[in-house]
């Protein structure tokens, strides 16, 4: 599927290795070094089995220190992880470099290895259009002579199909060979172009050869006048059995502001025009504003998209009127994967009559399947075209997609299982040696706070759980056996190891990182819930894997 990506080695979390929030300063840094060092220091623990647990664990707390302590190296590590830090050549960066610019230098450099992979990935494009004709469900045809039949009649009354491929020559230059075929009601024609683009000082060149209905010739180029203005201008030639036909358009655009940008195009040739436009882009809709004069018509075109990101949703309403008539769209776009989406869209209009637009776009393909349900604008046909859509996509989202997505979603976390299991085992054991070694230090901090009536934490599950009130350590099966639960992990000893004074303290990261922690359902969404004690008084809470937690959590009541 093309929202598979490429299975990434499962990173350290330094900054949860030293239960630090990421904009921990290099005090907190050095301060969670030493303390961890109290506990995990080689020297600390003889010369038998607990030596080599103390090793392993101070390495690991080492590795983190040395990293984040190093200005240089915490840049790299923030804005790439780990990877960054096994980049070959990083260590050459002018150490006279300050940490923002070296931030600044591999976010660029991972952007445009982005930049490389997704131009991989988009090579060849294409486009397939269906247009159908299903104006006789809604506005039959009766004739006396002719049998209509039982059943509405559905026309495939037109077809378009273009192609496209992109092969970069050198690091400036570009060519492109893009090919199309239309049908339309038994009519068909098709053409081919070839293009050479080059890119030159704050601009880009292109020549175009190509065939269809006669040879075609032309040249375009775009030049940035300044930071806020530049032109895009070209010229075509059509060679026709008895005549050449010019062609010729230019663009200016201006930079309004920050998020606004305005166009102003002339186009001059078989359909000369001239037209005005104003586009607003923000993080939450896209807005913009289209006014044109021209041969054969005029007309005034506005449209509104609302971007609901958290949902993957746009919501669409735009509308145009002039010389032609006046249309009305209104639709939907859902993300559906990474790389794909769906989206329908109404269109309501005169003379045109009420069309339902159905798109389909994955990775670089798009499917349009424009369907014309009656030449006039009769409410059933509006109905059905907005309700249609919904329904049709909720049935498919339970019945096909959701359950592809879940199954690649597995099939993924058992191969990332599978390239990281000896990295997993190594996290386990990790964090059993993390335990054995926090012995003295738990009963030290758990004899303070019952002292001081402090927090104690009384039990603590991490894992994948749906009903916290009855989740445990151990599990029946189907005959009745009772065994331990996979899925969970017994983590009451760590957490009390990091009470300072009366609180506990966790910061936005999974808690698998913490010492003394590890994932028992990798790829599952965890939880952790605490039971405590503060003041005599008994408390218990759960959080998301990656929710910060506070403790303790009491009532105004039960502090007084």
């Amino acid at each position: 599927m093309d929202d598979n990506e490429d299975l990434d080695y499962v990173e350290e979390d330094y900054y949860a290795t030293l239960n630090l929030p990421r904009s921990a300063t290099q005090e907190e840094i050095s301060k969670a070094y030493r303390n961890l060092s109290k506990i995990f220091h080689p020297d600390k623990h003889g010369n038998g089995e607990n030596k080599q647990k103390a090793e392993l664990m101070f390495n690991r707390t080492k590795k983190a220190y040395e990293v984040l302590s190093d200005p240089h190296q915490r840049a790299i590590y923030d804005s790439l992880g780990v990877k960054g830090l096994e980049t070959e050549g990083w260590e050459i960066v002018h150490r006279t470099k300050t940490p923002n610019e070296i931030r600044e230098e591999y976010e660029r450099l991972a952007q445009e290895r982005e930049e490389r992979r997704l131009q991989q990935k988009t090579n060849p494009r294409g486009n397939i259009s269906v247009h159908i004709n299903a104006t006789d469900f809604f506005s039959r045809y009766d004739d006396e002579y002719y049998d209509t039949g039982l059943l509405p009649s559905i026309e495939v009354s037109g077809m378009s199909m273009s192609q496209s491929i992109e092969a970069p020559l050198s690091r400036t230059e570009i060519a492109t060979l893009s090919g199309s075929l239309h049908l339309q009601n038994g009519v068909g024609s098709g053409n081919f172009l070839l293009s050479g683009k080059r890119l030159i000082n704050k601009g880009w060149f292109e020549v175009d050869c190509g065939a269809g209905n006669g040879p075609v010739l032309g040249a375009k180029g775009s030049r940035n006048l300044t930071n806020r203005i530049f032109l895009t201008g070209g010229t075509t030639f059509h060679f026709r059995p008895n005549a050449i036909i010019p062609g010729l358009s230019g663009t200016m655009a201006i930079q309004l502001d920050k998020n606004t940008l305005g166009y102003l195009t002339y186009n001059a040739g078989l359909q000369s025009s001239m037209s005005t436009v104003v586009e607003r882009n923000m993080e939450k809709y896209h807005c913009n504003l289209t006014i044109t004069l021209g041969i054969p018509h005029c007309y005034i075109a506005a449209a509104y998209t609302r971007k609901l990101l958290e949902q993957g949703l746009k919501l669409r309403v735009a509308l145009k009127g002039g010389t032609f008539g006046f249309l009305s769209e209104c639709g939907a776009e859902k993300k559906v994967s990474k790389y794909s989406s769906v989206s329908a869209t109404v269109c309501v209009g005169v003379p045109s009559g009420v069309t339902l637009k159905i798109k389909v776009v994955r990775s670089t393909q798009t499917y349009l399947f424009p369907i014309h349900l009656c030449e006039e604008i009769i409410p059933a046909a509006v109905f059905y075209a907005t309700v249609t859509p919904l329904v049709t996509y909720f049935v498919l989202k339970k019945m096909l997609f959701d359950p592809m997505n879940e199954a690649t979603k597995q099939k993924n976390i058992e191969r990332v299982k599978e390239t990281n299991s000896a990295r997993m085992a190594e996290k386990r054991r990790e964090a059993e040696s993390a335990i054995s070694l926090m012995g003295a230090l738990f009963e030290r901090i758990r004899k303070d706070e019952l002292k001081r009536q402090g927090l104690i934490i009384v039990s603590a599950l991490y894992g994948k759980f749906s009903d916290a009130e009855n989740v445990s350590l151990e599990e029946a099966d189907d005959m009745g056996f009772v065994h331990q639960n996979p899925l969970v992990i017994d983590v009451r000893i760590p957490l009390q190891c990091l009470v300072k004074d009366s609180q506990l303290t966790l910061y936005s990261s999974s808690k698998s990182e913490l010492p003394g922690f590890y994932d028992p359902c990798f790829g599952e969404e965890k939880q952790l819930k605490i039971d405590y004690e503060f003041r005599n008084n008994s408390y218990s809470s759960v959080f998301s894997d990656t929710d910060p937690v506070r403790l303790p959590i009491v009532t105004n009541e039960a502090e007084q």
